[in-house]
């Protein structure tokens, strides 16, 4: 790996391409085990610049605070009560910008490394109303001039909002001062779910709600955020996926150097790929971390030793994941964790969810931080893995694209947008053969985890094994598409596709899609749907996870991949002798 060039599989290009797309699979995932996506050193200096550009811009922005003093006297007010508040909007603000998650070379955008402000102001590209059936005014998919500038309307409140200064006796904001954010942001959020979203509405956009509350109860509303964030996290990875997440994940760590630490992960490296019993442990332990931490900071902490060593223990837990430079890479996020350790748990002992005034503070959050999650869990086909709180566990909706003939070079002529696909974005950076390989590697990155094990069946059972078809990850559909993409499969899914095919006008048989939703927290089966972008759904059905654990990263049993419970509408392609179903 260079400083600029990345670490590829010594593989010629030509060779590679001609290889059926098992055998393409074996020499990537082989090579995962030990070089990860092989990213060049240059992109971890591009994210250490972006987090530290986010830890002094919002330094700077808060210390702008009339009353507070400059940032360089960071020392003396840095526990001050408004300075969480105007952290919460300044992250939201990077975030809708499109600075934070879903941002950069780890998330396939390479020129530009940004999407999300160069979509979102820009009328005629894609928007996907979550609602359109039931919330009058929202019913189409191109974004319009009242889009832009309920868009421009974010970043304008919420600039203007970093401005205000302290009131009261407490020291606070004018929780009025919140309220055109508040306003535009749900408006907008009704209109275009990825913007909500992007914006990490579950967090910062609910904290936002806390700013009406007195001081006390304001920073226990502050602290029961942050539990639920870590409960649903240690929740989400209560499942058999979050081992190969693990294993995936160390195997891409920029300081974990050592190949042969790399292989331990897995459990016969190159020939077994499943995750070995290290990940399973350290899993065990991740899940552990969150529930338990955060259960004593909330409730039992008092400021003593044993809360000091738990906000250290926590924020090395953090930092540890933000040190993999997990893709999707959510940098900031993690920070903004650790701040709040320091700063809710360490720096306000004197606030405890025992001293909680009004029962309303309640009423507002509860909803959010129980609901949501409990019917996410349930039916994750309903709730983004975001509000629902299932982060990173590799339990998410996912898709894969299918194209033929020329049906993806017009796929990139006839949408509106600000960047090109990923790898002709990488054919500007480096030569053809370097930008296939770079480009194949997110197949790899997808097929490591168990999900892309049924991927890989479900893709030979639509192609039918054959191998004249290009398959696309749907994330990097979204990220061209829409502008932002973070493991949502919700946005790549069917609606993705019927805008699409506003636009396009594709051919039966030129485009398909596979869903794979998450799975239920009850249920031992994931359900897919295959989806043509002419002849809309052509079929429905479960997957066994069982069956996913017990496979490799690349195809091994052709077209009969078991699925259970089909539906067919229309044949997956034409042809007489389809016997299938």
């Amino acid at each position: 790996m260079g400083f600029v060039n990345p670490q590829l599989p010594p593989v010629d290009a030509e060779s590679f391409r001609a290889l059926p797309r098992p055998e393409r699979l074996k020499v990537l995932t082989r090579h995962w085990v030990e070089h990860g996506f092989g990213t060049p050193y240059a992109v971890y200096l591009f994210y250490l610049v972006k987090c530290l550009l986010y830890v002094g811009g919002s330094a700077y922005a808060i210390s702008l605070t009339p009353g507070l003093g400059g940032v360089t006297g960071i020392a003396s007010w840095w526990s001050e009560p408004i300075v969480y508040q105007k952290l919460i909007v300044f992250t939201l603000l990077w975030e809708v910008v499109g600075l934070g998650c879903g941002s950069g070379p780890l998330a396939s955008r390479f020129n530009p490394p940004i999407g999300s402000v160069l979509y979102w102001l820009r009328p005629g590209t894609i928007r996907l109303p979550p609602w359109p059936e039931r919330v009058p005014l929202t019913r189409g998919s191109r974004r319009t001039v009242i889009d832009v500038v309920l868009y421009a309307a974010v970043l304008v409140s919420a600039g203007w909002l970093l401005t205000r200064p302290m009131t009261g006796s407490a020291g606070l904001l004018d929780a009025r001062a919140a309220l055109p954010l508040l306003a535009a942001l749900a408006l907008l959020g009704l209109r275009d779910k990825t913007v909500f979203l992007a914006a990490r509405g579950e967090q910062y956009g609910l904290s936002l709600l806390l700013f009406f509350f007195p001081y006390t109860d304001q920073f226990i509303g502050f602290q029961l955020v942050m539990l639920a964030l870590w409960w649903g996290a240690a929740t989400s990875k209560l499942n058999h996926h979050f081992p190969f997440v693990v294993a995936t994940m160390l195997s891409n760590a920029p300081l974990i150097p050592s190949r042969r630490l790399k292989r331990l992960l897995f459990r016969d490296h190159p020939h077994d790929l499943r995750p070995s019993r290290l990940p399973f442990y350290l899993a065990h332990i991740g899940t552990v971390t969150e529930y338990g931490v955060p259960l004593y900071l909330v409730f039992l902490g008092d400021g003593g030793f044993w809360t000091w060593a738990a906000i250290v223990y926590m924020a090395v837990f953090h930092l540890h994941i933000l040190s993999t430079v997990p893709m999707g890479v959510p940098l900031e996020w993690n920070i903004f964790f650790v701040f709040s350790l320091f700063y809710l748990f360490g720096a306000h002992t004197d606030v405890s969810v025992w001293h909680l005034h009004s029962p309303w503070l309640l009423v507002v959050i509860l909803p959010s931080l129980l609901l949501l999650p409990a019917l996410g869990n349930a039916r994750p086909d309903l709730v983004s893995f975001l509000p629902a709180m299932r982060y990173y566990a590799g339990n998410w909706a996912t898709s894969a694209w299918l194209f033929t003939g020329d049906a993806l070079a017009r796929l990139e002529t006839g949408l509106t947008a600000s960047c090109r696909l990923p790898t002709r974005q990488l054919e500007t950076l480096y030569d053809k053969e370097t930008a296939l390989l770079m480009s194949q590697k997110v197949e790899s990155w997808r097929s490591m985890h168990s999900h892309g094990r049924a991927h890989n069946g479900l893709i030979d059972r639509v192609t039918w094994g054959e191998d004249d078809t290009v398959v696309v990850d749907g994330e990097l559909i979204a990220g061209f598409a829409l502008g932002w993409n973070f493991g949502e499969g919700h946005l790549h899914d069917d609606q993705l596709l019927r805008a699409v095919q506003e636009r396009c006008g594709f051919a039966p048989g030129e485009v398909r899609v596979i869903c794979l939703e998450g799975q239920p927290i009850h249920r031992p089966t994931q359900a897919y749907e295959v989806h043509d972008a002419a002849l809309g759904l052509l079929e429905r059905g479960h997957v066994e996870v069982r069956d996913m654990l017990t496979r490799q990263p690349w195809p091994t049993d052709g077209p009969d991949y078991p699925v259970y419970d089909v539906r067919r509408r229309h044949p997956l392609r034409p042809a007489p002798e389809d016997t299938t179903a």
